[in-house]
């Protein structure tokens, strides 16, 4: 198939900055796509009829809303959804498209879902996706998606956060992200290390950071410990262990934390390893994301945990030198319950729509958010886009297909990645096998916060009590957690 009218790239421009996670450490993330004017319904050159079935006379006329148009849209953002409207009305001419501002916050969402104000489409993080399917505040769509001829292709550890216990699809996953091992090539090459071998596992990992740390003088592995990333960075190696920070009981949705749990204390036992029994992590030990990135790129950390999409933050902010990057997968423990810890962002339908509203609403989701993923014109015009803007074309993700999709997907877009792709390979060759985790549902970011002091005093107190400490934070989180939302 061919690329789209170059027309388009400007909405897809604005699409691909706007679709893609970014948002790690939270449980929010940014409403995707462009914003449009309250109203658009225009025809305009057919779009890709890859991904739906053709319109139909018979089809009775239907207006839906969209969650596409931030607060505060610049007009550039409103001209940009206006046409991907217009050519989804060109394809469904019976679906009229009004935009409706909406931007997913905690209390926002809250607020919507009370008061009957949503729109017909909206985005949710995966962290919401549980709690709404067991309530029925979103419409199983099951029916409509399994309808659709990629269903069978979707990355079943990310289709399920969209899923209930029984394996209906009730939202629609479009983004993912996971934490991966991030490593400096350049420096495992001057420490003895071959780079196209990174660890798998944690004993591996420390292993490698004090031969790093010896040989080089450099941090050989590093962690994040302020602004809440201590705990979320915590959490990642915790998740990875088998355990995990809260718990819900089924029957009284009671939740109780444990952050004092036997994983979280291995975890915690680890770093204070590589801090003092092997001095491992260098002199620095009051990280938070954008230091971190910024020290890496510099050359003087071996390794640490992160995002699997920090090379073109490090890139554009922090001048890595591509030839440094390496990423690979997380190493798991052989516990089942071990996984990554991962987010990402699910379409929903209102619950307040008729039969005929919900066909439309699958069928927008599917064009506008499903068709860069799985079309060769979507693919190649996201790809366009993207490079146009000076931005990163084939950075790792956490995919939402099968690795057949992605591995064609990188075919259809190979004359316009412009970043080192055999260098992420430990990533992208593994992460298809690894269970994605979502964060702590309850006041992430007070638990996150109560561990934040705890990873600081294990760094920089060789006497640490990890029990005790471990003991007061859970103190503190459920305290946090029994707290009503004012």
């Amino acid at each position: 198939m061919a690329a789209k009218p170059y027309r388009r790239l400007k909405a897809l421009a604005l699409v691909a900055t706007a679709i893609v996670t970014v948002s790690a450490c939270s449980s929010a993330t940014n409403t995707p796509g462009p914003s449009a004017s309250p109203s658009a319904s225009a025809n305009a050159a057919a779009a890709s009829p890859a991904s739906s079935p053709s319109a139909a006379p018979t089809h009775k006329p239907v207006t839906i809303s969209v969650g596409a148009l931030r607060p505060g849209a610049t007009q550039e953002a409103v001209d940009a959804l206006n046409l991907q409207i217009s050519e989804f009305n060109a394809k469904y001419p019976w679906i009229t498209v009004e935009s409706q501002e909406y931007n997913w916050t905690a209390p926002t969402f809250t607020a919507q879902l009370a008061g009957g104000t949503l729109p017909t489409v909206f985005n949710i993080p995966f962290t919401d996706g549980k709690g709404l399917i067991a309530q029925h505040q979103i419409v199983n769509i099951d029916a409509r998606v399994r309808a659709l001829p990629y269903v069978a292709k979707f990355n079943p550890n990310v289709l399920v956060n969209g899923q209930d216990k029984d394996g209906k699809i009730w939202a629609v996953p479009y983004s993912a992200y996971g934490m991966s091992l991030t490593y400096n090539r350049t420096l495992f090459t001057a420490a003895g290390l071959d780079p196209d071998k990174p660890p798998t596992t944690w004993d591996e990992v420390k292993a490698d950071a004090k031969i790093i740390a010896t040989k080089t003088k450099a941090a050989g592995f590093a962690q994040m410990a302020t602004q809440n990333t201590g705990g979320w960075q915590l959490t990642t190696l915790t998740y990875s262990l088998g355990g995990r920070l809260e718990s819900v009981d089924p029957k009284t949705n009671k939740v109780t934390a444990t952050l004092n749990n036997a994983q979280t204390k291995a975890a915690l036992a680890y770093l204070h390893g590589l801090r003092w029994d092997d001095n491992s992590m260098g002199a620095t030990f009051d990280y938070n994301w954008g230091t971190i990135n910024a020290d890496f790129a510099a050359g003087q950390i071996g390794m640490f945990t992160g995002g699997a999409d920090l090379y073109t933050s490090m890139v554009q902010n922090n001048a890595l030198k591509p030839a440094d990057y390496g990423v690979t997968v997380l190493p798991l423990a052989t516990d089942p319950n071990a996984g990554v810890l991962g987010g990402g962002n699910l379409a929903a339908v209102n619950v307040l729509t008729t039969e005929d509203q919900r066909d439309a609403a699958v069928d927008w989701i599917d064009f506008y958010y499903i068709e860069r993923l799985i079309t060769q014109d979507g693919a190649v015009a996201d790809a366009q886009a993207l490079k146009a803007n000076n931005q990163a074309v084939g950075v790792p993700a956490l995919p939402v297909f099968d690795k057949a999709t992605y591995d064609q997907q990188q075919v259809w877009i190979k004359d316009y990645i412009n970043v080192p792709t055999a260098q992420m390979t430990p990533f992208t060759s593994k992460i298809f096998a690894q269970p994605v985790l979502i964060e702590p549902l309850y006041n992430t970011q007070d638990v996150y916060a109560t561990l934040d002091p705890v990873v600081q005093a294990v760094l920089t107190n060789k006497s640490a009590d990890i029990n005790a400490l471990l003991g007061a934070a859970n103190v503190k989180a459920q305290k946090v957690i029994d707290t009503p939302a004012p």
